[in-house]
This record gives structure tokens, C-alpha cells and sequence, in this order.
């Protein structure tokens, strides 16, 4: 089976175990939406709350920090297109990179009640999901995306 992510650490621990958590996330999450044989691969950054702020000061020009950044490398409609013509790249190509504060992930599993490994699954669905084009902003876009991610955390075992 292809590679379907790559995963970096930034100014933070590396740590196996987090590789084999969110490779088995993001297989998911390209089986559940038939990307497997298009040659496509996400990029994962795991990072400091300090390294985010600065992320998302540069490219979205908000001044604060975050839990996760999303950077799609194609818009929905392409997505779909080439999901639906079935167009393999003959290179292994990025459909986009998510940046996670672990830190943040962290902070967020006790203020909700959950696991760490709930919150940072939700966190690489989520993103997985804006890389994908969805939008939770306006209530009807939610209505698309959330169940899209809830259906990703059951077979993955990781509701809440």
C-alpha cells in the first residue's frame, strides 16, 4: 500500500507511537473517500502552540495561536473531479498539509473530558476534512462536514 502520509515534528518530540496512530487515521480517512489509488499523500506537522501562532500569522494573518492549521493544495470541485475521472498522478503528489498543536490537543482532551488520542484523531479528521474542501462556518456547511468526521472517529473507534 502506498504512503498516505507524511508526518513531521517541529521543535517537539518525536514519537513513533503518534506516526502509527495518525498513519492509521489518514488510511482511513483516504479509504472513506476513495483517494487510495489517485497517488496522493497529506503531509502532518506536529508542533509547539509558539510555532502554530506563528504559521497562522504568516499565512492567514491572525495573530494568535491555534490547534490546527489546514492548507489544501486543490479546491473541492478539483478534488471531486479528479476523484471522479479517476486520475492518477504519475508522481506521488500533496493534497495539502495540516499543522497540529499538540500542545494544544493536549489541554483540549482535559477540557472536554476525553482521551488524547480522541482529540488529536478529531484533530487530523478535521483537517483532513478542510484539506477535503469542507467548511463548518455557516451552519448548512457544518451539517455536511461533521458527520463526514463523526463516521471517520467511529471506525476508528474514537467517539466521545
Amino acid at each position: 500500500m502506498q504512503e498516505v502520509v507524511e508526518i513531521h515534528f517541529l521543535e517537539i518530540e518525536e514519537k513513533e507511537e503518534l506516526k502509527v496512530f495518525i498513519k492509521n487515521i489518514v488510511q482511513t480517512c483516504f479509504a472513506e473517500e476513495q483517494l487510495n489509488d489517485l497517488n496522493f499523500y497529506l503531509s502532518i506537522t506536529l508542533t509547539t502552540p509558539e510555532e502554530i501562532h506563528k504559521l497562522n500569522k504568516q499565512y492567514r494573518n491572525v495573530d494568535k495561536e491555534t490547534d490546527v492549521l489546514s492548507f489544501p493544495m486543490f479546491e473541492k470541485q478539483e478534488l471531486e473531479q479528479i476523484k471522479n475521472e479517476k486520475r492518477i498522478n504519475q508522481v506521488a503528489e500533496v493534497i495539502g498539509d495540516i499543522v497540529i498543536s499538540v500542545e494544544r490537543v493536549e489541554e483540549q482532551a482535559k477540557e472536554y473530558g476525553h482521551s488524547f488520542q480522541r482529540e488529536l484523531a478529531y484533530m487530523v479528521v478535521h483537517g483532513f476534512y478542510h484539506i477535503m474542501g469542507y467548511d463548518h462556518i455557516e451552519e448548512k456547511q457544518k451539517e455536511e462536514m461533521r458527520p463526514k468526521e463523526e463516521k471517520i472517529l467511529a471506525i476508528i473507534k474514537q467517539t466521545r
